[in-house]
């Protein structure tokens, strides 16, 4: 192997371990935060309807890169506890849509103001430049990963 190909290997190695171990402590401390009942995959759900607008089941699965059954699952606790509208598509009745309730928009700014100071205290400790600057590049890795 080339001293060129082991570095970029090593490299490699050492900024997916970084992200591995951020996402995991950044997700420990996110779901300890979120109110009472609350997952963070329904956090997700919620933030990006809230985002994005209205979903099919199928979209939300795929951008969340989890299988139907399992996004079928939480669309399901989510509309039990009243947080999203499940409709059928009126040209496609094999097909639904998912959009954010009005209580569900109030839930979601109410985790999103539980977790943005854990949040925002980590970017500060970094450094908001350091952050923007690292920003394209994990986007990018994320893109290639994904394939686009």
């Amino acid at each position: 192997m080339s001293e060129t190909r082991e570095n970029n290997d090593q490299l490699a190695i050492a900024i997916f371990s970084e992200i591995l171990v951020a996402d995991q402590l950044a997700r420990s401390r996110m779901a300890k935060a979120l109110p009472k009942g609350m997952e963070l995959s329904h956090f997700a759900v919620l933030n990006l309807l809230a985002r994005g607008g209205e979903k099919s089941p199928a979209d939300l699965a795929k951008a969340f890169n989890v299988t139907r059954g399992a996004m079928t699952n939480t669309i399901g606790k989510l509309e039990w506890a009243g947080y999203v509208h499940v409709r059928p598509d009126w040209d496609d009745a094999r097909r639904k849509h998912v959009s954010i309730s009005p209580a569900g928009a109030r839930a979601r700014d109410l985790a999103f103001s539980a977790i943005a100071p854990i949040l925002e205290k980590a970017v500060e400790a970094v450094g908001p430049e350091k952050v923007r600057t690292a920003l394209p590049v994990i986007r990018d890795l994320r893109r290639q990963l994904i394939g686009e």
